[in-house]
């Protein structure tokens, strides 16, 4: 049971993240074909950078109902895209589930390869932010992974959640759920309340400091 909605999940985050691209290509007014373009690197990317790390066959390889659905869903958004005001905020929205539910599934999928811990929560984090950073720069965007909410962050708290409650002995459904949930809380409060990282400042310098 539970083995299939965790499945549903994935497909799920496919979907949210292909969304994602495709309303990226929504506001820069592309047609149909750049709407597929984006939404299938978006739904797929940091997948596929994951399976190829790991050394494993690419999923969407395997299972072309991946690519397929990226493309359906692309085209969706295509014919159902009309706000310009909602585009935005539907995609950050849409953006934060996908980037919670990548993180533990690209943790779990390292974990089941027999990756050390530390590998499957960084196997989290790109899974969660590759395919949103390659949906950025080819669509003009300032990637979202740079901007001053917190986002990255969102997605490796997740992961390391769901691997530490994995390596306890944790039930699976108890892990994924806990580590998902983590993660788009964090991403959500962000959002809401714009959350950040301390930035660098630069200090004054003094006298006799060499120039930078």
């Amino acid at each position: 049971m539970f083995q299939t909605v965790t499945s549903a999940l994935d497909w799920l985050g496919i979907i949210a993240f292909t969304a994602t691209g495709a309303l990226v290509a929504s506001r820069k007014q592309m047609d149909v074909v750049g709407f597929v373009v984006l939404g299938t690197v978006t739904g797929i990317g940091g997948g596929t950078l994951r399976d190829v790390l790991l050394g494993l066959p690419v999923f969407w390889i395997r299972e072309p109902a991946y690519l397929i659905t990226c493309a359906l869903s692309s085209v969706l958004v295509f014919f159902a895209a009309h706000s310009p005001e909602s585009r935005y905020r539907n995609l950050l929205w849409l953006d934060a589930i996908g980037l919670a539910l990548f993180a533990v599934i690209g943790a779990e999928k390292a974990v089941h390869a027999g990756a050390d811990s530390t590998v499957a929560v960084a196997m989290g984090v790109i899974t969660a932010t590759f395919g949103g950073i390659v949906r950025d720069l080819l669509g003009g965007e300032s990637p979202v992974i740079l901007s001053r909410e917190i986002y990255a962050s969102a997605a490796l708290a997740g992961a390391v959640v769901f691997v530490v409650l994995t390596a306890v002995g944790t039930p699976r459904e108890l892990a994924v759920g806990t580590g998902f949930a983590i993660g788009l809380l964090i991403r959500a409060a962000a959002l809401r309340y714009g959350w950040s990282l301390p930035r660098y400042r630069q200090r004054p310098s003094r006298p006799g400091d060499p120039p930078l």
